[in-house]
């Protein structure tokens, strides 16, 4: 049997929290080790945000290409090269890649590959290709992450279906893309795959696209997906799956639609990767959906072991797993952050991008909050207009004390937007700052002192 080491710091998993709680703490002269599987950086550089927006990105410049004579530019119709494009993404995770591993090596920390799992109650065991480790920690966090859910429905697993980590790699574009799921994933790649020039269905289980959003943007965005060309199925249901993806598929709804496809792309939500890690060995609670049981400091139900990230529950988002992070960090240091009451703010990256920060007026609604509400088309700010991105507007609630309840935009540059807003409300500042303050001329954030100009009543719910 390997012998024991032992650490101040031990890691399991190296996402965007413990990537970061590994590196700091190893810099402040602690010894750490950091135990990753294999992706160096943590899935958002090697398989989820970074390459996911690379491809946005590209699909983004071949639309534009295809309506360059708005501009005055007179050009052919764009040739796309899969190869080219996946080789691009390629390139891009692989420099992020290595910028990472150069800041692991220059911090100190001891990077252990290999899969690690709990062998006993405070002890991880790592096998890799070099043999087996096994480590121990006075303090252990774990940052395991979670992967794409294939629902159990009669043939969906044997179809083969591409989850964004493989749709990400083609070098060959589909023909007709099937997207199962209508979420915010779903979206980006189903407008990303059509504006590269694959026909592309959306068949969604809900009754709309977007379904945490309110229903105005809902139907915007389902209206920008028709205008693309995108046949969105909206009440799906049950379904079954014939064929196999990257040859012939059949999606078969229990109302007797079927939609066929050459290729089938699964993004029906995500579930954490606990299983098979021993974490009942070490004592760490799971809940019925198997995240890891937390507390508002991110402490599991086991002495001395802390979870971060996805795994923990945490909302989806690289953001706040680095938030994550500092919640940790300041358990160590004796401060007292916690995860409560967080203002977290997210963008999705169609074409024009979606983001939020704070109360929707679904959310407002449902909670019985009084709100005032501003709203403006996009169409009326003026860098818009030389921009040709006139689509979409502009949303917030503003509490009866002047404060901003909630802020979002389906827009050109949203997600660029939206922290201005975000950070008025966290420095507890009226509505008026946005409204009164002098904001450069022509600049899409212009649109603020425009948007808060006008309040009014909502509807009666």
């Amino acid at each position: 049997m390997a012998e024991l080491e032992h650490y101040d710091i031990l890691v399991l998993g190296g996402g965007k929290a413990g990537k970061t709680l590994a590196m700091d703490q190893a810099k402040a002269g602690r010894k750490v080790a950091l135990v990753e599987v294999g992706m160096i950086g943590g899935a958002c550089i090697n398989i989820a945000c970074i390459p996911t927006k690379t491809l946005v990105r590209s699909a983004q410049i071949a639309d534009l290409v295809r309506h360059s004579a708005t501009f005055g530019v007179a050009t052919t119709a764009p040739t796309i090269d899969m190869a080219r494009v996946a080789l691009r993404t390629a390139e891009i995770v692989a420099g992020m890649v290595e910028y990472n591993l150069h800041a692991f090596q220059a911090s100190g920390l001891d990077l252990v590959l290999g899969w690690g799992r709990f062998v006993e109650p405070r002890v991880i065991e790592v096998t890799s290709e070099t043999g087996v480790r096994r480590l121990t920690g006075s303090r252990i966090y774990l940052d395991l992450g979670t992967r794409a859910a294939i629902p159990n429905l009669p043939g969906l697993a044997e179809a083969m279906p591409l989850t964004h980590v493989e749709a990400l790699k083609l070098e060959v574009l589909p023909r007709r893309l099937v997207v199962l799921g209508g979420g915010y994933i779903g979206m980006e790649m189903a407008q990303a795959f059509r504006r590269l020039g694959s026909e592309v269905v959306v068949i969604q289980n809900g009754p709309r696209l977007a379904p945490r959003e309110d229903d105005d943007f809902a139907a915007a965005i389902h209206d920008l997906f028709k205008e693309d060309g995108i046949e969105v199925v909206l009440g799906a249901g049950d379904y079954r799956v014939e064929g196999r993806s990257g040859e012939q598929v059949t999606v078969s709804l229990s109302d007797g639609r079927s939609f066929d496809g050459s290729h089938l792309l699964v993004a029906a939500g995500r579930v954490p990767t606990t299983a098979d890690i021993g974490l009942d060995l070490a004592g760490v609670a799971l809940d019925a959906k198997g995240f890891i049981k937390v507390d508002e400091k991110l402490r599991t139900t086991a002495p001395d072991i802390w979870a971060m990230g996805e795994a923990a529950g945490s909302p989806m988002f690289t953001h706040v797993a680095l938030d994550d992070y500092r919640v940790a960090k300041s358990d160590i240091t004796g401060g007292d952050r916690t995860t409560t009451g967080r203002l977290i703010p997210y963008c999705v990256f169609i074409d024009p991008e979606f983001a939020r920060v704070g109360l929707s007026e679904k959310e407002a609604r449902a909670a019985g909050t009084d709100y005032r509400l501003a709203t403006m088309p996009m169409d009326v700010i003026p860098r818009a207009r030389t921009l040709s991105e006139r689509k979409g507007f502009m949303k917030a609630l503003v509490a009866e004390d002047d404060s901003i309840l909630g802020f979002a935009m389906l827009g050109a540059h949203a997600g660029e937007v939206m922290p201005v807003v975000q950070m008025t409300m966290l420095g507890g500042l009226p509505f008026t700052a946005l409204r009164d303050g002098i904001i450069a001329h022509p600049t899409i954030a212009e649109g603020l002192n425009m948007l808060f100009s006008h309040l009014s009543k909502p509807e009666a719910a």
